[in-house]
């Protein structure tokens, strides 16, 4: 709830009054590891006893003649999210956490990951695992350099490794007499064997063209086109990221956690169009939208996806140049063809056409961020009826929230797992609460939820922070300045063609005047019904340009170690921006509608250009989420919503009762009713 600006009502006081036990942190220090320096070592029943697959994993590398085996955290198509098909570090370490690489010896196994997963993989690893408390390529080589001898052979899977890794490890490993040795066929996938995961059989289904910006005809047309214009002339495009051949193609389905997509990849020739896919995942209907039954240059070609390899292969040995994006490509296709008849760009063209939006797009993600609003709302609203009844934990909101969302037209389910963080928690600023380890939410707390959508139309992402109860003159100073730095950056003019990573320091300008600042990236880019986090768009230093069409998000954030953390998170689209002379300029459009908390808002750190901009910012969440939820006769969260966008002023009164704001929203929806 909104304090400050209900500090009229009477009955407030008396809740105000009322105190809550805090809750308490969960202390890492007494949670139940693993003692592997005791005799008998000590292991907690969370640990997973590895020794059958370890030794069976040996025997294998034995017969390829190996003295180390690499096993990355990752898929075949650099997901963010992997199934459980995948999830191969995870069973011959039992360590599930989702950042880590492990190498074993015929000696040793050893799990090198980040401060986040310390204490997990000491619950979760037997003593047949050496933790390595860093992360890099340079401390693994360091490793295996002492553990295996001149000579020695370390094999990996090339389909599990990009090529920037490939090329790290190499480097690395030049001149110390050991071999890096790529095996098609993986040694874990030999051993888990039956009890391996099914790979996903969901059907692959086509998005109706009512959500879709183009048809795929015109999209292959368009691929062709820039292939045509190229100065290296490529004669294919080769895709390997999932989403780039789910957008091709308007297809979807459900093989990867909170993303749409499906195992695939497209050769995309001048002539003809090869899609690796299960092809008994396709109905009849599908098969004819493909043209699948004819063999011409706008046909698609269905080939198991496991031919990919040897079908690139077959393919670089004609007079052609083939056209990949290096960060989404991995070494077990790159290592196939001849350098030169390699054309290799950091994003495939594909990646590139994605991040701009057409017109049609623009519209559905705008009006998936509208509907988006109100599951937020309600949950906004309906925490501040319940945390103060200490009844709400982290885990419980974050499964409430989502089923708000379920309950959204067009939803597909989440878009990332939802981040509910209390207190200390939320200053970890990637935590996620689980059935067994949560917080209760507490008034006398900060509280930060960063969550999001899949809709059919369009992909959301956004995060608030709100404090139920009277926060510190730190904690308010901080969130300002975090609210700054969203509007400055939110609102800034730039050139057509500026980088995100130049103008990133406007959302951490008012956090640096005062010595303050936040460690990880101001935005990302986000599909429609694509991913969460759409790259070449954003703020890093590896991102593409800005340019009208792209959607981002701004996310300045403030992490207060062991006590609290705040974001504010929201998406925007690049418009083009009205200036006093002609030019080529642009800015931002929020397209995310839900207020900030006023109990947390100084507003004498705002200037009148930041006022005036949050000002109308609430007044288009007035126009355009107001008549949703009035049309849902969602009057609570219409009336939470008329206070909450109340316009702000430097003195900030208190003018508006709860009896005034009740009787104006009630007639507002009786007149629409009308």
């Amino acid at each position: 709830m909104a304090l400050a600006s209900w500090r009229c009502c009477s009955w407030l006081l008396l809740l105000c009054a009322y105190t809550w036990g805090h809750p308490k942190p969960v202390d890492l220090k007494t949670e139940d590891v693993r003692n592997c320096s005791t005799s008998p070592q000590y292991l907690p029943t969370t640990a997973v006893n590895t020794t059958a697959q370890l030794k069976a994993l040996r025997e294998q590398m034995s017969t390829k003649n190996l003295s180390a085996y690499i096993i990355p955290d990752t898929d075949a198509h650099m997901n963010e999210y992997i199934g459980e098909h995948d999830k191969r570090r995870a069973w011959i370490t039992g360590f599930t956490g989702s950042a880590g690489t492990a190498v074993v010896t015929m000696g040793k196994a050893g799990l090198w990951t980040d401060s986040r997963y310390w204490t997990q993989a000491e619950r979760e690893m037997d003593c047949n695992w050496e933790l390595h408390k860093e992360v890099g390529t340079v401390p693994i080589v360091n490793w295996l350099l002492t553990d295996i001898s001149a000579g020695g052979h370390i094999g990996f899977d090339p389909s599990l490794f990009s090529i920037g890794s490939w090329e790290s490890y190499n480097k690395a490993l030049q001149d110390s007499g050991r071999e890096l040795v790529s095996i098609t066929a993986n040694l874990v996938d030999l051993v888990w064997g039956s009890e391996r995961p099914p790979v996903p059989s969901e059907p692959i289904y086509i998005l109706q063209e009512t959500f879709t910006g183009s048809t795929w005809q015109e999209k292959v047309s368009s691929i062709r086109s820039q292939m045509q214009k190229h100065h290296k002339a490529p004669t294919a495009v080769l895709l390997s990221a999932l989403d780039e051949t789910a957008w091709l193609f308007n297809l979807r389905s459900s093989d990867i956690p909170y993303n749409p997509f499906f195992y695939s990849y497209t050769l995309l020739t001048d002539s003809s169009i090869r899609l690796f896919v299960n092809k008994s995942r396709f109905n009849s209907e599908t098969l004819q939208y493909l043209n699948s039954n004819c063999t011409g240059s706008m046909c698609v070609q269905l080939e198991d996806y496991s031919q990919v390899r040897d079908s690139v292969q077959t393919y670089a040995t004609g007079a052609v140049r083939i056209w990949i994006g290096t960060s989404y490509t991995m070494y077990g296709l790159y290592e196939l063809i001849p350098k030169e008849k390699l054309v290799a760009d950091t994003y495939s063209p594909v990646m590139v056409t994605k991040a701009v939006k057409n017109s049609k797009e623009q519209a559905l993600l705008r009006a998936s961020h509208v509907r988006d609003a109100v599951p937020v709302i309600r949950y906004l609203v309906w925490l501040e009826k319940n945390v103060p009844k200490g009844t709400v934990d982290e885990f419980s909101g974050a499964e409430l929230l989502d089923k708000f969302r379920g309950e959204e037209k067009f939803s597909s389910g989440p878009s990332f797992q939802t981040i509910s963080a209390s207190g200390l928690n939320a200053a970890l600023a990637h935590y996620s609460p689980t059935k067994e380890h949560h917080r209760k939410l507490s008034s006398d707390e900060m509280y930060l939820v960063d969550s999001g959508g899949q809709y059919w139309d369009g992909t959301t992402d956004i995060t608030r922070t709100v404090h139920w109860g009277t926060p510190s003159a730190f904690q308010k100073e901080a969130y300002t300045r975090v609210l700054i730095g969203n509007i400055d950056l939110s609102r800034l003019v730039f050139p057509a063609a500026t980088s995100g990573r130049v103008m990133e320091a406007f959302a951490r300008r008012a956090l640096w005047d005062v010595g303050l600042n936040y460690g990880h990236g101001t935005g990302h880019g986000i599909g429609n019904f694509l991913s969460v986090h759409e790259w070449p768009v954003g703020f890093q230093s590896s991102s593409i340009t800005m340019d009208k069409g792209m959607f981002t998000s701004i996310e300045p954030g403030y992490y207060h170690d062991n006590e609290f953390g705040i974001r504010l998170e929201d998406v925007a689209i690049v418009v083009e921006a009205k200036t006093k002379y002609p030019g080529t300029y642009l800015t931002f459009d929020v397209v995310s509608l839900v207020p900030y908390d006023r109990n947390l808002i100084d507003v004498s750190l705002l200037s009148p250009e930041q006022l005036q901009y949050l000002n109308h910012y609430y007044q288009t969440i007035r126009e355009k989420v107001g008549p949703e939820l009035q049309q849902r006769q969602l009057l609570e969260e219409f009336e939470w919503l008329q206070q909450q966008t109340e316009p702000l002023s430097s003195r900030a009164p208190c003018t508006t009762s709860l009896a005034s704001v009740l009787a104006v929203s009630t007639l507002a929806i009786l007149n629409w009713n009308v």
